[in-house]
């Protein structure tokens, strides 16, 4: 979105207009009637435009033009130029939305002052929609752990692509935040990222917000679709889209066109689609609620986002950004963990993941006294906690049981904890619990560990 579309119907002047500009230094395209025009739009958007008022041979005049494309595209600055101009065309012109008015025969030194000032004006738009844009979410990736490095090495490989990426995981795993990034280090990085909540919008208003719609009253309203034209449209959960719409958007990835709701010209579209699903999407197709052929188009290069089970060693990382974000965002207290918090949030069980995380410290920070450094007992969720005179009380199970056996189920579960919570590094382990390594896997042994410990029922897996 960088050139600079010239339309008059006279070869000449836009020929001489866009050999000057060329000299300038700019990119330029040319259109010799309103048809040509726009085409030249949808194929792509221009940073300006330069239109002649009268257009011969043309169904739409430089008004008609004008209007659609103020319409449609209303941060595009249009430059009017005519040979017949009178103050009535131009006062015209502005009210519709024209940057500036110029009259032929036009001086060349006006004409650049002109196009300089449209053009930084459209550049200080685009830097500032881009700024909006990633003022809503960040695409910071954050984590050491070795399912954290493979997923980023996979996502790295496919920003350079526009393959259809499906995004695998449970739900508040980082889904979107992946997608972002693989926008945000792209080469539609500085294009619309629009993302779809299949979930929250209605079946029946599914297509006016996809595809917009047209009406007498309200003019041309665009959909997501049309918004995210030139970037990434993100398609969040996206099982809960409804079967009419699937079959709509399968078609939209086959030809890149849809036409409006209650509309009747087709809209051209460039775009990368992200998919992301919680579900088990081939147990949707043989339920008949998703639709195989659109699954085959989106699930191009399928990527997993882990747990942040599969993750624990990251759990500390992730908490200070999560703390400096809110001391940034809303003013909350800076504090930091004590090595019994930090060691409390790697062990508790996170069904929400990552989200869950997140809203967890916003709490503790919210309702702490915002002094010194959050202690374990701050912390929701403790299945054991001491009473008030510091004693452990136990109960279930455990309190029925021999000592010998009480003490064997204690040492497996606690040591299970503390190998899931270093992701199966057995060196780091023995280091936090106070013993060699080789006696660590002696006590393993001992008690029976010897599955995988990602799945929590215990290993030997050493990540080192």
């Amino acid at each position: 979105m960088s050139s600079i579309l010239i339309v008059d119907d006279e070869k000449d002047i836009r020929e001489l207009i866009g050999d000057i500009l060329k000299d300038e230094g700019y990119a330029i395209r040319l259109a010799g009637n309103s048809d040509d025009c726009m085409t030249e739009i949808n194929a792509e958007l221009p940073a300006l435009m330069i239109l002649d008022i009268w257009l011969k041979d043309s169904r739409m005049d430089g008004i008609d033009i004008l209007k659609t494309v103020k319409r449609d595209n209303p941060d595009v600055p249009v430059v009017i130029i005519s040979g017949h101009g009178n103050i009535e065309i131009a006062v015209a012109a502005i009210k519709q939305g024209a940057y500036d008015f110029i009259e032929k025969p036009f001086n060349i030194d006006q004409l650049m002052v002109v196009v300089a000032r449209a053009m930084e004006t459209s550049r200080l738009r685009r830097e500032n929609a881009e700024l909006r844009r990633r003022d809503v979410t960040g695409s910071d990736m954050l984590g050491s752990s070795p399912a954290f490095k493979a997923l980023k090495s996979q996502l790295e490989k496919v920003t350079k692509s526009n393959g259809r990426v499906m995004l695998t995981g449970p739900a508040g795993s980082g889904k979107e935040l992946a997608a972002r990034f693989i926008h945000a280090n792209s080469n539609r990085a500085t294009a619309p990222f629009v993302s779809v909540s299949s979930a929250s919008v209605e079946p029946e208003r599914m297509e006016e917000v996809l595809f917009g719609r047209e009406t007498a009253e309200r003019g041309v309203e665009k959909g997501l679709l049309e918004q995210a034209h030139g970037g990434v449209v993100y398609f969040d959960e996206v099982a809960d889209m409804p079967l009419g719409t699937q079959s709509k958007i399968l078609r939209v990835l086959t030809e890149q066109q849809f036409t409006r709701v209650g509309g009747a010209d087709k809209v051209r579209v460039d775009l990368r689609v992200i998919s992301s699903t919680s579900r088990d999407l081939r147990g949707e197709i043989h339920a008949s609620r998703f639709r195989q052929e659109l699954y085959d188009r989106l699930n191009v290069v399928p990527i997993p986002v882990p747990s942040l089970e599969d993750r624990r060693e990251d759990i500390p990382e992730l908490t200070r950004h999560f703390v400096d974000m809110f001391h940034r965002t809303q003013g909350l207290p800076l504090r930091q963990l004590t090595p019994e918090a930090e060691a409390m949030l790697q062990t508790m069980q996170w069904p929400g993941n990552v989200r869950q995380l997140r809203n967890v410290i916003e709490r503790v920070l919210i309702l702490g006294d915002g002094s010194g450094q959050i202690e374990a007992h701050e912390l929701p969720g403790q299945e054991v906690q001491p009473d008030a005179a510091g004693r452990i009380v136990l109960g279930g199970a455990m309190a029925t049981l021999p000592l010998r056996e009480a003490r064997e189920v204690f040492e497996r579960e606690y040591l299970l904890t503390q190998i899931n919570r270093f992701g199966g590094n057995i060196s780091r382990t023995a280091g936090f619990v106070g013993m060699e390594r080789s006696a660590l896997h002696r006590k393993l042994k001992s008690l029976g560990v010897v599955s995988s410990s990602k799945n929590g029922s215990g290993g030997e897996e050493d990540h080192e």
